[in-house]
């Protein structure tokens, strides 16, 4: 009994911890999500320190962030899967999955054999990026998944290649292009360019990709960033799209759309099924079911997310 409620104050102490250092909540509001006094909040705060369980990251496994892990991992034959916990205040935050995905990242461009590493865009790629501290990696080489031209020509705000290559000092490769062309037959005459041909070529090779995943509704961001009109998400709607990976429009089974806005995508192609490592990063009620498309079609084999979203994914 004693050793139980133990592990249950240093479970207590590693959410305090993970609250406060990590996702930057403050005592009070740390009081608030776990359901305790602020004494009590600076007291776990204190523990989570003492005992060694945070130096510049969170080392004690939360258990049930674990457990879910390890079901999902089963349920869909993951080679990689991180579970944080979730903001109950904000719940749709992508503070702690963004830094799970900087810190995967990281590993990799610490690692002394040289690697490929591929990346998508949008906010929690953003996010991700933006935590990866400076380092020096002149022999990696990164390589953007998605075209970083936005709809009105100018450069799209939520391209992570270049700030990464900030960061790391590693060759990169963007695709310059625009996310979507006027048609398919432009799309296939710019495919052959030679430095965009290269570019595929490379990220063909990455030994990592990253990824986040959106949901295709009213609400979808790719219509919100103003990447596609009403018509065409409407259109992608009907042919089936539930969600998108790097763009392209996936149905319900994770099976990639033929047809609508993905005939004049200039994304890299998804590897069906994913052959070297590629983990979603994603979060939220509303990326529920995109995530499970991605996951069942076998689009990606690694997931990064938090607890409510694995729960919702695991009652499928």
């Amino acid at each position: 009994m004693a050793a139980d409620n133990e592990r249950s104050k240093l479970e207590d102490a590693a959410r305090a911890g993970w609250l406060y250092y990590i996702a930057g909540n403050t005592q009070d509001e740390i009081a608030k999500k776990l359901k305790v006094s602020r004494a009590t909040a600076q007291r776990l705060v204190s523990l989570c320190l003492s005992e060694r369980l945070i130096t510049f990251k969170l080392e004690h496994p939360i258990a049930a962030c674990m457990e879910l892990a390890a079901r999902l991992t089963e349920k869909f034959s993951l080679r990689l899967c991180e579970v944080v916990p979730t903001d109950a205040v904000s719940p749709n935050a992508v503070t702690g999955v963004a830094n799970r995905a900087a810190a995967l990242l990281e590993s990799t461009l610490r690692a002394e054999k040289p690697a490929i590493v591929a990346i998508g865009t949008g906010r929690t790629m953003r996010a991700a990026v933006e935590q990866v501290p400076p380092m020096d990696c002149p022999n990696h080489q990164l390589v953007s998944l998605v075209g970083n031209i936005s709809p009105d020509g100018s450069a799209s705000f939520f391209d992570t290649l270049a700030r990464l290559a900030d960061l790391t000092k590693a060759r990169h490769y963007p695709v310059p292009l625009p996310v979507f062309l006027a048609s398919d037959a432009e799309r296939q005459q710019v495919l052959k360019i030679a430095p965009v041909s290269r570019v595929r070529e490379l990220a063909e090779k990455a030994d990592l990709r990253l990824v986040g995943i959106g949901q295709l509704d009213q609400d979808a961001q790719v219509y919100r960033d103003g990447f596609v009109t009403r018509d065409q998400l409407l259109e992608m709607l009907r042919l089936g799209a539930v969600g998108e990976v790097t763009a392209w429009a996936i149905d319900a089974e994770g099976r990639v759309i033929n047809g609508g806005t993905n005939k004049r995508l200039t994304s890299m192609p998804l590897p069906i099924p994913a052959k070297n490592l590629t983990v979603a990063a994603a979060l939220g009620a509303s990326k529920v079911v995109p995530i499970r498309a991605a996951l069942a079609g076998r689009i990606v084999n690694g997931l990064i997310t938090d607890e409510a979203t694995a729960q919702a994914l695991l009652k499928s």
